[in-house]
């Protein structure tokens, strides 16, 4: 019988070599959460399909990296923020570099995603390279990124930025690299006698030139005697002065006197202005105006006037955060998902101060994806905030990856949230195993919260109750003592009392010396006396 299956293909006819046919290009629709990314770098371009939620969560981990590089080379936090927010399209040029770098890395659909370490290590040389070729144009490089700064037509100065370039020259000039020690401003070698190194007091200068012309006996050396006597350490000064070099410039009895108590009376403690200006020295130099701001705002969310001082002392940096394009947009957030927003302001306000497109939302949506809902959520952010104020990438995902083995209930993170604040290498990792060695079960609250001294006490504690239970059940397995010596062929009547056993006079001659020699420790512990 003939087979039915066999496969026929249709007669292709080829068109004549000179026939042309009109060609139209077929499309093809891309899916939604995809995208084009296309950068070029040395001439190159590279044209990668990329999820969206991917390529953004990676842009911002560049963009903090980018902030980092360029405070570490003078920027302070707000302009080296403002150059990275500027700098869109250089931001992106470095995810482009990256997927050069690592091909299978997190830019193709099915890759393995690069860790931050990855990442960092990717760009870094990249960025110091670039700031070698480019030196003091790097930052109007990284503005009119993929424009050279010789392709930019800056407008002409006013006599304002001419005065200060000018000023900012000399001022560099003072503690040049060709300036002998002792030829230093005296303020400078007060501050090097410190423990200030020199290359920080050149930082100091080109963030804030005028520190270059500060007096030592009017402003410096006062004002490093006025923070010894609130309690700041010697040691702590270098640092103080380093973060807030304009300090130096501003009056004692006008300015940062009238600011602290001013803070005073909003119920800021008085017996930890040290660690506040360790922490946050910039507090001395902000105006009132701006207080009032954040304190109003802070009412109007619901803290009360009596918990204003216990927030801005538990977090002293929210002075200076804009209230209409950070605290409110966090608050407003925080509302729509159920969160009580007076709590967060009290307890935890830093987590206002974190973007709500860049932080907060995704890792809302990171939650809701692992299971939990709206609510356990607002109660895990309610119960500590602060995690939520951590980089997701970073931090969060690595904590909550090691979570998953350690074997407890996902209901475990409402209960205790804080799980994210602590180290996973310092801390959670070492204490895990700890604690699984010695056979314990604890919470995670009873396994992170402990000082090391209390925590090395349960542990010892708790291999001394395995110890002893461990005894007690060997003890129990024990055979009585009697049958042991019958069944070793040393026979005891079972007639013969405890008197009787306890003597030696009663002892069967015959087997005393093996007795001696080799007396089992139970029987001789068990046998009353």
């Amino acid at each position: 019988m003939a087979t039915s299956s066999a496969i026929h293909f249709p007669q292709i006819i080829f068109p004549p070599k000179t026939t042309c046919y009109p060609m139209k290009r077929l499309l093809l629709p891309l899916p939604a959460k995809v995208k084009c990314f296309q950068g070029k770098l040395d001439g190159s371009s590279c044209l990668k399909q990329v999820a969206v939620t991917v390529l953004t969560s990676k842009k911002e981990e560049v963009k903090d990296i980018l902030t980092l590089f360029l405070k570490q080379q003078g920027l302070s936090s707000t302009v080296a923020a403002t150059v990275v927010n500027k700098s869109d399209l250089f931001s992106e040029h470095l995810v482009s570099r990256l997927h050069i770098l690592h091909k299978t890395g997190y830019l193709t659909l099915t890759g393995k995603e690069l860790t931050s370490t990855e990442i960092r290590d990717a760009l870094s040389p990249y960025l110091e390279e670039l700031s070698r070729q480019h030196g003091d144009n790097l930052i109007n490089m990284i503005e009119h990124f993929p424009r050279s700064p010789g392709e930019v037509k800056s407008a002409p100065l006013t006599p304002s930025q001419v005065k200060r370039l000018k000023m900012y020259g000399r001022a560099m000039a003072r503690v040049g690299e060709t300036v002998l020690v002792e030829d230093l401003p005296p303020h400078v070698i007060y501050l090097i006698e410190l423990g200030l190194d020199l290359e920080k007091i050149r930082v100091m200068i080109r963030k804030f030139p005028s520190f270059a012309y500060c007096s030592l006996e009017r402003k410096v050396k006062p004002l490093v005697e006025f923070l010894l006597e609130l309690g700041v350490s010697e040691s702590d000064i270098p640092r103080v002065l380093y973060k807030s070099p304009h300090l130096c410039t501003l009056s004692l009895s006008k300015k940062m006197i009238p600011t602290m108590k001013y803070l005073e009376e909003l119920g800021v403690d008085k017996q930890k202005w040290s660690k506040l200006i360790v922490r946050f020295p910039i507090i001395l130099a902000v105006s009132r105006q701006k207080i009032n701001s954040v304190v109003s705002f802070l009412i109007e969310i619901g803290v009360s006037k009596e918990s204003i001082g216990y927030a801005l002392t538990r977090y002293p940096n929210i002075v200076c955060v804009s209230v209409e394009d950070k605290l409110r947009p966090a608050a407003k957030y925080f509302k729509s998902i159920g969160v009580d927003v007076a709590v967060i302001g009290q307890n935890t306000p830093q987590v206002l101060a974190v973007s709500v497109e860049g932080n907060l939302r995704p890792m809302t949506e990171f939650f809701l994806e692992k299971g939990y809902s709206m609510e356990e959520i607002a109660m895990m952010i309610q119960r500590c905030g602060v995690f939520y104020a951590c980089s997701l990438s970073r931090t969060v995902k690595p904590k909550w990856e090691f979570f998953l083995s350690m074997g407890y209930p996902r209901s475990e993170l409402v209960k205790f949230p804080h799980f994210f604040c602590y180290s996973l290498e310092a801390r959670i990792k070492p204490r895990y195993a700890l604690m699984k060695g010695c056979g314990a079960r604890w919470g995670l609250n009873t396994l992170l919260c402990k000082s090391d001294i209390r925590f090395q006490k349960a542990l010892k504690a708790k291999m001394e109750k395995t110890k002893n239970s461990v005894n007690l059940s060997k003890g129990l397995e024990e055979k009585n003592p009697i049958e042991r010596a019958n069944q070793n062929g040393n026979f005891i009547s079972d007639s013969l009392s405890p008197s009787v056993l306890s003597s030696e006079n009663h002892c069967f001659p015959n087997h005393k010396q093996k007795h001696s020699e080799d007396p089992p420790p139970e029987v001789k512990s068990t046998l009353p006396l």
